[in-house]
């Protein structure tokens, strides 16, 4: 089971709410240039799952939390946590929801501490994140030779940097064909690995497999990957790392299509409700295109310049959403909807084609009926 941890900014910039903070804007900012953004941090376990219809990977949220900022700790007199101490609160309950699974937790740089992977292997569960370049590797303590004095060892003998190994001529280069290269197909690339122990002064110690990842026509910047299973290949743990995009897919559907930051709530307990809701929506959606027929699940909504071959997550709401209009009976009248073009005036014929009854003047229903009705005619 893969699973893809992340953390997102709902901005919101209302005086009331207590737990918002300033944060750096993941979206607008660069590396060359930062933007703050004010708002709520909410931090998300998901499961990357295969949807069929769809082609790809998606990113299912079924765990989400708040993480105040330190200013709302500050004040009211609790104890700050990190990112990584909220990271660790999801994980640690999805292998107790799952205890003989084999769990595999995907995530970006800002994962890649050692109290959080010290964790994630003692629970036996497989921790895939970035790794610094810089980051000081040792070779495994030697053995303990009987009738030694003092503390064991913890670390072996100090290893090159990654950097090094990046611009060294004796490297070895293995290339590999990568499937789903963040959306774009297969891409080819060059990696190189090995097991190190990656230690810190006052830290856990960590036994990892590095895998250093460069692209032949240098189409993007050399990177390198840490995984706390020493035994795993080197192309799935780069596989696994790719899928870790759908999360950023997945929050960026939820803004447009499920009402992510157009909340106007702010007591602390509606905000600590909704948007978990919200993000849990965008599972429920898929689980109920599941139960669809395939016909249904997989049209795709499309225009003269630009065709879809797969349908996305708006095109799988809109199949849902329909069959739930549908089994409310809407569509199940022995009436039949002549639709004349005026709202106000909607006319049902029955069988023999003359008109039954005719609604004019101001109607009895909403407006949001009668455009549905008007939508539902025309289709017919």
């Amino acid at each position: 089971m893969v699973l893809g941890i992340d953390d997102t900014i709902e901005r919101r910039r209302s005086k009331r709410i207590a737990a918002k903070g300033i944060y750096r804007d993941p979206v607008r900012s660069s590396h060359g240039h930062f933007v703050k953004a004010s708002g709520l941090r909410w931090i998300s376990l998901m499961l990357l799952a295969p949807v069929p219809w769809a082609g790809r990977v998606w990113a299912l949220p079924f765990l989400t939390a708040l993480a105040p900022s330190e200013r709302y700790c500050r004040v009211r007199g609790l104890r700050h946590k990190k990112l990584t101490d909220w990271a660790r609160r999801p994980v640690v309950q999805a292998r107790r929801w799952l205890p003989q699974r084999e769990i595999v937790v995907v995530g970006d740089s800002g994962f890649a501490a050692l109290a959080l992977l010290a964790t994630l292997a003692h629970h036996k569960v497989t921790g895939i994140t970035r790794l610094r370049l810089d980051a000081a590797l040792y070779d495994p303590a030697p053995p303990r030779l009987p009738g030694t004095n003092g503390r064991p060892r913890t670390k072996g003998a100090r290893l090159p940097n990654l950097s090094e190994v990046l611009r060294g001529t004796h490297t070895r280069w293995q290339p590999v064909t990568v499937p789903g290269w963040y959306g774009e197909g297969e891409r080819i690339v060059e990696l190189c690995t090995a097991t190190a122990v990656w230690r810190h002064g006052g830290m856990p110690i960590v036994p990892i497999r590095w895998v250093v990842v460069r692209d032949p026509q240098q189409r993007f910047a050399p990177q390198a990957l840490l995984c706390t299973d020493l035994h795993r290949a080197p192309e799935q743990i780069l596989g696994w790392f790719v899928q870790r995009w759908q999360l950023k897919v997945t929050f960026q559907e939820t803004r447009a299509h499920l009402g992510v930051e157009t909340q106007r709530q702010w007591s602390d307990l509606a905000i600590a409700r909704t948007t978990p809701c919200l993000l849990a929506l965008f599972s429920l959606v898929t689980l109920l295109a599941a139960r669809l027929r395939p016909a249904e699940r997989e049209a795709a909504a499309s225009s003269a310049w630009y065709r879809k071959p797969r349908p996305a997550f708006s095109d799988t709401l809109a199949a849902v959403r329909r069959h739930i209009w549908c089994e409310q009976g809407l569509l199940t009248s022995r009436h039949r909807v002549a639709w004349t073009g005026d709202l106000d005036a909607v006319s049902l014929t029955g069988s023999s084609g003359q008109a039954s009854r005719v609604h004019s003047g101001r109607p009895r229903s909403s407006m949001r009926f009668r455009t549905f009705v008007a939508i539902a005619a025309s289709a017919a």
